[in-house]
């Protein structure tokens, strides 16, 4: 298989693992090496709720039982996307009401920057140095790393970009500004969480000049950091919400929410002002259902900053230089790229899945699912102090 893999389907990298995967379940990979893997990055924080959970995968096998896809988006009234965008809109705070149903975070992105140009009729936008917004020529227009984008340009004009907790850039925010658009808890650059009383500053320049503020929760939403959405521990609300990965629980999915003045802007003057064949499919539905309900009600969120302090603890080591990041999204800086690819490898050699952050390669990222055990966080951290001490 692992042939077939590297000859017939497409690389991201040249030096892509090739893991071969058996089964997956609970905390843990099982390889078709017959060894098991404690996963502490979560498909790069998309399992919320671990591998192959009783209630996704019950809630995937009910809808597959009824139908799947049978009219593209926003025509019929099909139960799991009604109940899906319903259940979000009572999670989130006012104004934000009601949900608008992608494939994926960066078609997410797409659409919310869609949606602000349509709303406020304005043209440019503010995004952020060393932000990450995904991949589609919109997404990566609007994310803040040249050396990932400079090969595909061109890409979206007017778009600006300042420095992520520096006030003084606020003034870059103006009168012709349709949106700024941001991570709450930037991800590709290593975790790096806005500080003091940015946040509400920020939404106080986009408030002065009309500018839509559009927060980017595709990594921390879905309690990852103790709260449904990151957004909820900094006092501010966002006009537009984006969100994605651990939203299904390990099915592909992503979304962006808004009031309904605002999001129906794009249903006329052109109508079809985002439209998407598989957007709100009703298994990816029931699965996003499933997920979202269980992060609500197991009481997972209320142990994600026990088990945050766990981690801290426990990576203490002079290889380790600091930790980023909040909840079960940290960033460990262990100092050089080519020494942390080098524990990643070796962590993976006994057993422990990890991984590294886009940008900044001397961070291993550790993002598990929020169902993993105290005892797990333990046997995890004692193999990446162990390879610390061998490397």
């Amino acid at each position: 298989m692992q042939k077939d893999f590297f000859k017939y389907q497409a690389q991201t990298t040249q030096f892509a693992a090739g893991f071969e995967v058996e089964k997956a379940e609970g905390s843990f990979i099982y390889g078709k090496d017959g060894r098991k893997y404690l996963d502490f990055v979560a498909g790069v924080s998309a399992n919320t709720l671990g591998h192959s959970h009783p209630k996704i995968i019950s809630a995937i096998k009910e809808q597959a039982d009824k139908y799947l896809h049978v009219m593209v988006y926003g025509e019929y009234a099909q139960e799991m996307p009604v109940k899906l965008c319903k259940l979000l809109a009572d999670a989130t705070p006012a104004p934000l009401e009601i949900t608008y149903l992608v494939n994926s975070g960066a078609e997410a992105i797409d659409g919310a920057l869609k949606l602000a140009k349509r709303y406020t009729g304005r043209e440019e936008i503010i995004s952020f140095h060393n932000s990450y917004h995904g991949n589609t020529h919109g997404a990566l227009s609007v994310s803040g790393n040249e050396y990932h984008k400079r090969e595909f340009r061109p890409l979206l004009p007017l778009v600006d970009f300042i420095e992520f907790n520096k006030e003084e850039d606020l003034e870059n925010i103006t009168h012709k500004t349709a949106c700024v658009l941001l991570e709450t808890i930037q991800g590709a650059a290593g975790f790096i969480l806005p500080e003091g009383d940015y946040l509400k500053k920020l939404k106080s320049r986009c408030e002065e000049v009309g500018a839509l503020l559009i927060l980017d929760e595709i990594q921390p939403g879905f309690g990852r950091t103790g709260k449904l959405f990151a957004f909820e521990h900094y006092g501010i609300v966002p006009d537009i919400l984006v969100m994605g990965k651990g939203m299904g629980g390990g099915v592909p999915v992503g979304a962006f929410m808004s009031s309904r003045r605002i999001m129906e802007s794009l249903s006329h003057s052109p109508k079809l002002g985002h439209i998407t064949t598989f957007g709100g499919n009703p298994l990816i539905a029931a699965a996003s259902h499933a997920t979202l309900k269980e992060v609500l009600e197991s009481g997972l969120m209320a142990e994600v900053a026990e088990k945050e302090k766990l981690f801290r603890e426990l990576l203490v080591h002079p290889k380790i230089k600091n930790i980023n990041g909040k909840g079960l999204m940290l960033a460990v800086n262990l100092g050089q790229p080519e020494y942390t690819l080098q524990v990643a490898k070796r962590c993976m050699e006994e057993g422990l899945v990890v991984f590294w952050q886009l940008y900044r390669n001397e961070y291993l990222r550790i993002s598990p699912p929020l169902t993993l055990s105290f005892d797990e966080i333990r046997l995890g951290c004692q193999i990446i102090t162990d390879v610390l001490d061998e490397a």
